[in-house]
């Protein structure tokens, strides 16, 4: 052996003891030195490099197939969910379907019953003694006030008679059956905002209307036309022959209309405020007017004839009993007038004042709904 090959071996040995003693050190430093001894070597032997990036690698390529593992579950699992959220949906779906059949096949009858029970039942509070009502002087006094122009005897005022009558509607109620009209469609309230409908007593006839469709199952028709406007000024001098005119045609057109209400709004003194209160709530009174197409200077009044004048008292004379045994307090009385204001359109034919332009346009539609109430008891015969 040479000089030069003993140099070499030599060198070779050194070599590895050093890298035993390196790998010695490594195994007992911590994790930082580790790598920076790693990184050294690395840098003088290629073999470790080589060895460090298989290291490096082998947990990359496990990384990746638990990764697609993870979405291959996941998408297990989304399909599963759509499936089970579909299946659901189905059986909503089906669930709906059977319930709006059952609907449509279940009797109208019980139809309207379930919705009545969601409105308001209000108590019997003043029961009237029916032997106080055979008195006539006690029906003067209490129940209706007789202006001085027109005369009206125990012959027309008596109890029996008028609540003998039949007020009950025909039970075809899937064609309309009341129409609500307004005379003098400009009355307004004390708070009232200028040019708003809904603000008049033609807004205070939505509400009943409303609550008549959708609180009792009626048909109801409302005409909301002008009767008393003539050249953009307020002229009420033939209101009444312009609203018959319409109220004719409607009728002519819709021959299942049993009822008309013509809905007003009194005029009072500035100092008067017809107010009570139902459920806690402040209520404009109210007041049905007749009239009885009769002077009390010159007797009948041919012109207006009136064949209807018993039944169209009948119906004022029940709701204002209604009114008083449940409602005590909201009505003021049935007045009495002498002429006719288009009652004799129908049997069921009335006029209706709510409150006074001293009232407030919430008070008189609160009125509508103790209204409403006494409406539907009279007309189903209840």
């Amino acid at each position: 052996m040479t000089k030069g090959q003993k140099a070499i071996c030599i060198l070779l040995c050194l070599c590895m003891i050093g890298m035993l003693t390196m790998r010695f050190l490594m195994s007992v430093s911590v994790r930082k030195e580790q790598d920076c001894s790693r990184g050294f070597l690395t840098e003088i032997i290629p073999l470790l490099a080589y060895c460090q990036g298989k290291e490096k690698q082998e947990p990359l390529t496990e990384d990746e197939q638990t990764y697609a593992a993870i979405l291959e579950a996941n998408q297990v699992y989304l399909e599963e969910q759509v499936a089970e959220e579909n299946d659901q949906k189905q059986q909503e779906e089906k669930q709906t379907k059977t319930q709006e059949k059952e609907e449509e096949e279940m009797p109208q009858e019980e139809v309207q019953e379930e919705a009545q029970e969601t409105v308001a039942e209000f108590p019997l509070l003043e029961e009237i003694p029916r032997e106080k009502l055979e008195n006539y002087e006690y029906l003067l006094g209490n129940f209706f006030i007789v202006d001085p122009n027109t005369v009206a005897g125990s012959d027309l005022i008596n109890a029996e008679s008028l609540m003998g009558r039949e007020m009950r509607l025909s039970d075809d109620q899937e064609s309309p059956q009341i129409l609500i009209y307004h005379s003098h469609s400009q009355e307004t309230y004390a708070d009232s905002r200028a040019g708003n409908p809904e603000d008049t007593v033609v807004g205070v006839g939505e509400v009943l209307c409303s609550l008549l469709q959708e609180n009792y199952g009626f048909g109801v028709i409302h005409v909301t036309d002008t009767f008393d406007v003539v050249n953009g000024a307020i002229d009420r001098s033939s209101a009444y022959d312009y609203a018959r005119e319409t109220v004719e045609q409607v009728l002519e057109e819709h021959p299942s209309v049993e009822v008309v209400i013509d809905l007003h709004r009194d005029g009072v003194a500035e100092d008067r405020h017809l107010v009570t209160e139902v459920n806690g709530k402040p209520t404009a009174q109210i007041m049905f007017f007749n009239g009885l197409s009769y002077s009390a200077q010159n007797g009948a009044i041919a012109y207006l004839p009136n064949p209807n004048i018993a039944e169209n008292l009948a119906f004022s004379f029940q709701m204002e009993l209604v009114s008083k045994e449940y409602f005590p307090g909201l009505c003021r009385a049935v007045y009495l007038s002498s002429l006719r204001y288009n009652l004799h359109l129908k049997p069921r034919a009335a006029l209706i004042e709510v409150g006074a332009q001293t009232n407030t346009v919430e008070e008189a539609k609160n009125a509508m709904i103790p209204l409403s109430w006494i409406l539907n008891k009279v007309l189903k015969g209840q």
